[in-house]
């Protein structure tokens, strides 16, 4: 069992917890995920680190409200317990296994959309605590949708908030914001985009444009976590790989997005209609 030792709704429909996990926090990286089972008979639900303390003992993991398996976890309350959460899986980000000198040429930019923002933080983090050059987008429809601004101004070297209404930052997505910086000057070596799978398409297109390498994060396809029940096939360079155990992060210039955006919608009714139930 796995006590939730801090509960926040970051928005009406996305929730943090802090989950007291001592092995798994002492284990994990960047980039990785876990499996969380919110009750006996519950779905075992994938869901991206989005942070970790070692010494502390915990893990923290954002969740957004999008079906029935998404409220039974975001209905639990401060001090109750998970029946399991198993982890760390996946591969982490490629740059964790850099030369550290090699490493500190680098100079990145992480576009975040919506709840892709909060699996941003533990990676920028892990670069600006090790002398990375570091700057974040933020981009969300509105200014009340915009999360982790606090936690990610602290670790970077440069926040940039946009919104599509022009409610707080640049008026415009993030791909826009990321064109206006390079043409006044900003030179990054690497990307990372991680959000709605056609925002990190359009940072695809957007980065190939300008001649930056990006890496994207395909956790959202993910079901089972462990490569057996297939539904995260995603061609990558030609090739079938699986989001779970190849990545989640994939170079995004490789993969094809408009066949990951088709999978991803085969359920969508189905997701709308166990939540209507659920949610009351």
């Amino acid at each position: 069992m796995f006590k939730i030792l801090k509960r926040d709704m970051l928005t009406p429909n996305i929730c943090k917890m802090v989950v007291s996990a001592p092995r798994i926090a002492k284990a994990a990286l960047p980039g990785q995920f876990l499996i969380v089972l919110p009750g006996e008979e519950g779905e075992r639900i994938p869901l991206t680190i989005s942070d970790y303390d070692r010494e502390e003992g915990t893990v923290t993991i954002v969740t957004q409200l999008v079906g029935a398996s998404s409220a039974a976890i975001i209905a639990k309350e401060e001090g109750e317990f998970f029946r399991d959460v198993v982890g760390p899986l996946g591969n982490p980000s490629a740059f964790v296994h850099m030369d550290e000198e090699a490493l500190k040429g680098q100079r990145y930019i992480f576009i975040a959309g919506g709840l892709g923002t909060a699996p941003v933080y533990p990676q920028a983090k892990w670069l600006h605590d090790r002398g990375v050059a570091v700057d974040v987008i933020i981009g969300a429809r509105t200014k009340d949708l915009l999360i982790y601004t606090e936690e990610l101004g602290s670790a970077c070297d440069n926040l940039y908030l946009c919104t599509d209404d022009g409610s707080a930052g640049f008026h415009g997505v993030g791909t826009a914001c990321l064109e206006k910086l390079v043409s006044e000057g900003k030179e990054y070596t690497q990307a990372v985009a991680i959000g709605p799978m056609i925002m990190m398409k359009f940072a695809t297109l957007t980065c190939k444009k300008l001649q930056i390498p990006i890496d994207v994060s395909l956790n959202m396809l993910m079901v089972d976590g462990t490569g057996m029940c297939g539904a995260c096939r995603v061609t990558v360079a030609g090739k079938t790989r699986f989001a779970c155990v190849d990545g989640p992060e994939f170079n995004g210039y490789d993969v094809d997005f408009d066949e990951a955006m088709r999978r991803l919608g085969q359920y969508k009714a189905e997701e709308a209609e166990e939540k209507a139930k659920y949610v009351k």
